[in-house]
């Protein structure tokens, strides 16, 4: 889990631009920080850039964050969350299962995010797990959700806005 928590954080990085990893004297290499709570397990990674610190928060209990007018199915239990924040940009990556069938939480986000503002630019089925791609051009957001068919149904949900300009 950590890995893919690190990976999440690379590629959210690597969005803005490359990094700079000497400190501001040139003195040396400035260091990730990365702590796990032990009660509850929230991993929490703090991460030097030339364009600003970035923050990871990862667990199950780390409150789910989505977009203005996007909320979860309801009933669905959220398995894991991650948050990412780096200036004005941010995104989420939600993992959860519900039960419901993976069409209905499918349906239920491309109505909402489509009342939100976001284009559905994709949509695709795949052997059993069906994915929807949204971009809204007025904030730069992007929102992505798969649902896999199952007893329960799983699902994630990723949503970015890294501002442009």
């Amino acid at each position: 889990m950590r890995w893919v928590i690190a990976g999440i954080a690379g590629l959210m990085l690597s969005g803005c631009d490359a990094p700079d990893h000497l400190d501001k004297s040139g003195a040396g290499e400035r260091e990730a920080e990365h702590t796990i709570d032990p009660e509850t397990g929230e991993v929490r990674m703090i991460i030097p850039h030339k364009d600003g610190t970035a923050t990871l928060r990862s667990g199950p209990n780390v409150p789910v964050t989505l977009p203005r007018g996007i909320s979860m199915v309801p009933g669905a239990r959220v398995l894991a969350h991650s948050q990412f924040a780096m200036g004005d940009g941010q995104g989420s990556l939600v993992t959860f299962e519900a039960d419901v069938e993976a069409p209905a939480v499918i349906a239920h986000f491309r109505d909402q995010a489509r009342a939100a503002g976001f284009a559905v630019t994709l949509e695709n089925d795949a052997a059993g797990t069906l994915m929807i791609v949204g971009e809204r051009k007025r904030d730069g957001a992007r929102l992505a959700v798969t649902a896999t068919a199952g007893e329960p149904t799983t699902g994630q949900i990723v949503v970015s806005t890294i501002p442009t300009g």
